[in-house]
């Protein structure tokens, strides 16, 4: 991914913060020489060994399962707010662009034993579970239910690589910044109200 300097981000803690907070992704690698992508949930945690990783799983039946035991590289995408910035919300002339939030990350994939991957889905479950009225948990779940786990093949991520796009225009100045953050919020745009609010918290 090309980020220009000033839009790159280096803060770890806010890059983690964001995976974990935008952990639906893309897993994507090539399979049969062409581009392959899968729509997964790739929550980063720490593994036995003290490892920053990413958790996920996939389909049995999914092409991409089939190269996980190859060591070929993999990269995983995460996206947030993104909005149209009408450059009309300048105090000077220029073109309009794209603010955006987006995260690569790159590395080599392993695949979880049965436990691993019984104990990985019920963190996912737990986690997205924490605020149901009636909380699903895993081991409460029927054999017959369970036995869906059979269709899937689990795998935990390294962090060889993270590249962090910030693109929230933070080349201008304040008065710009503000007034973009404000004509934002006058969209009828849900992600555009996002974005708005995410600059407030860059910029206050």
């Amino acid at each position: 991914m090309y980020i220009p300097s000033k839009y790159q981000n280096t803060n770890l803690d806010e890059v983690r913060d964001f995976i974990k907070a935008h952990s639906f992704g893309l897993l994507v690698s090539t399979v049969n020489n062409r581009p392959w992508a899968t729509h997964i949930p790739l929550e980063l945690q720490t593994d036995v060994e003290g490892n920053e990783v990413l958790y996920g799983h996939i389909s049995k039946g999914n092409e991409q399962s089939k190269n996980l035991l190859e060591n070929t590289a993999f990269m995983a995408v995460f996206t947030g707010p993104h909005s149209y910035i009408s450059s009309s919300w300048y105090s000077f002339e220029d073109v309009p662009t794209w603010n955006y939030i987006a995260v690569h990350v790159y590395g080599k994939l392993t695949v979880l034993s049965d436990e691993e991957l019984l104990f990985s889905l019920k963190k996912l479950v737990d986690k997205y579970e924490s605020k149901s009225e009636h909380p699903v948990k895993i081991e409460n779940l029927s054999e017959k239910t369970m036995r869906q786990v059979m269709g899937i093949v689990g795998f935990k991520m390294t962090l060889d690589e993270i590249h962090a796009a910030f693109k929230i225009s933070q080349g201008h100045n304040d008065a710009d910044y503000h007034n973009i953050v404000t004509k934002l919020s006058e969209t009828d745009n849900v992600l555009s109200h996002k974005m708005a609010e995410t600059m407030k918290q860059k910029r206050k």
